[in-house]
């Protein structure tokens, strides 16, 4: 008899946490040989970077299905539920169809376990039985394609036991420090690991030194870079109503007037890279406009630049590092006109929580710092310290729970309480991490992710 749902959680949580990093696809490899290689049943786009994974990796499933493809896609982290992180034609797991997934894999990893163990080394992590299970379910849904999104860096990531036609690659900026490096460049030889013999790259526009290392990488295993701003881009954006009007240049292409009912030109970009992933894939063809022109009308990414109620506007945004943070700074500000801005920030502890602080400082009326539920969150008091060495001690407001800092800055954006603006104007902001993001977006009846 299979064990329930909740039972499956608790023993995935009991694993090592995906935070913690053991360079080796050992165990990963030695699991999914017992399993037959189910990563070898399909194509794969693979994506990594810093920041846009999961948004674009939405957006190459929604562009594949529409050319009737069947698709499974693999992101991380969840928001709310962990069965999101493994989707099938683009529904997240049924909790039944996880459970399933885990008891076809769980008697091959205790065989995996016993031979670490008794070769001295670690068990099978959190985030590597999961990517196991993932690949069990598509090989045996079966699927087309897999849209593969990392979990950290790239080379030694667990997803990476899997060999993809087509390799992403976002834009790479500074997080997971400790784990990865404390330079893009650094970092970039790390998530570079995922471009592999003959494959097709798409690359963001990366800064120099970063560039250098990705094309190097693709030289030498002869595969075939593709430069945003060179091969493909954005063309032309503009706001709309619920989103932006967009023209993207393909690798084999131009698309016009096409509707992305996302926030920010980040998303616009974002956009860019699933299209040519999505041409790259299917052999450079250019594809047929209206299918993706439909295809993008019905991108969803919950909790990136989300609004979750009106009256006032509430937004979340899981940015949770300096790089990511301007770029969600500048689609508030290029999209929305709160006066004032309140923002509900909790992070972290492992974060670069004041460098994300100043890229909030100069655009937040106020800050509502609180914390979310796991012991990885810095206390709302210490992240309060930081924040009144920036914002001042006037500006900020330390609540712990975090449904009680959503209805303080709530009411805070409502009264325009002390900020002397036009009452009804005002906005939310909650930001700062995944889980903060997460839970919030259950408080406040987000629509399913």
């Amino acid at each position: 008899m299979n064990p329930s749902y909740p039972e499956v959680e608790q023993l995935l949580l009991g694993r090592w946490p995906e935070t913690r990093l053991e360079p080796s696809l050992d165990r990963i490899a030695a699991l999914c040989d017992l399993l037959g290689d189910p990563q070898r049943a399909f194509g794969v786009v693979h994506l990594t970077g810093t920041n846009g994974k999961t948004s674009t990796s939405r957006m190459i499933d929604t562009l594949l299905r529409a050319l009737d493809l069947r698709t499974g896609r693999f992101t991380s982290p969840h928001l709310e539920s962990m069965t999101e992180r493994i989707s099938i034609d683009g529904e997240p797991l049924s909790r039944e169809l996880f459970v399933e997934a885990f008891a076809d894999v769980a008697p091959f990893a205790e065989l995996v376990d016993d031979r670490s163990a008794a070769a001295g080394g670690p068990p099978l992590s959190f985030f590597e039985m999961v990517v196991a299970m993932a690949y069990a379910a598509f090989a045996d849904a079966p699927v087309d394609v897999a849209v593969v999104e990392v979990g950290m860096g790239g080379s030694w990531d667990a997803t990476n036991v899997a060999d993809g036609q087509v390799a992403v690659v976002t834009p790479i900026a500074v997080d997971h420090a400790k784990y990865l490096g404390d330079r893009p460049e650094i970092i970039a030889v790390e998530k570079a690991g995922i471009i592999k013999p003959g494959a097709q790259a798409v690359i963001a526009e990366q800064e120099p030194e970063v560039l250098d290392v990705l094309m190097r990488r693709a030289l030498d295993v002869g595969a075939v870079p593709l430069r945003e701003g060179v091969d493909f881009g954005v063309a032309a954006r503009a706001n709309g109503i619920g989103g932006q009007q967009i023209s993207l240049q393909g690798i084999a292409g131009r698309y016009d007037d096409l509707f992305l009912p996302l926030h920010g030109a980040h998303q616009a970009r974002n956009a860019a890279y699933a299209l040519a992933a999505v041409e790259a894939f299917t052999g450079g063809r250019e594809l047929d406009a209206d299918l993706v022109r439909d295809a993008f009308a019905l991108a969803t990414s919950p909790g990136r630049m989300e609004v979750v109620r009106r009256g006032p506007t509430v937004l979340l945004d899981a940015a949770h590092n300096p790089h990511g943070m301007q770029a969600t700074v500048e689609a508030v500000q290029d999209t929305f006109t709160f006066s004032p801005l309140v923002g509900v920030v909790g992070m972290m502890a492992d974060k670069d929580v004041e460098q994300v602080l100043q890229v909030l400082e100069p655009v937040l009326a106020h800050v509502v710092v609180t914390q979310n539920s796991t012991p990885r969150s810095m206390p709302a008091a210490e992240l309060g310290e930081i924040a009144e060495d920036l914002f001042g001690e006037d500006r900020v407001t330390v609540v712990r729970r975090l449904d009680d800092a959503l209805e303080r800055a709530v009411q805070l954006a409502e009264t325009a309480e002390g900020f002397g603006d036009e009452v009804g104007g005002g906005g939310v902001l909650v930001t700062g991490s995944v889980v903060t993001v997460g839970e919030a977006r259950l408080l406040l009846g987000g629509a399913p992710s």
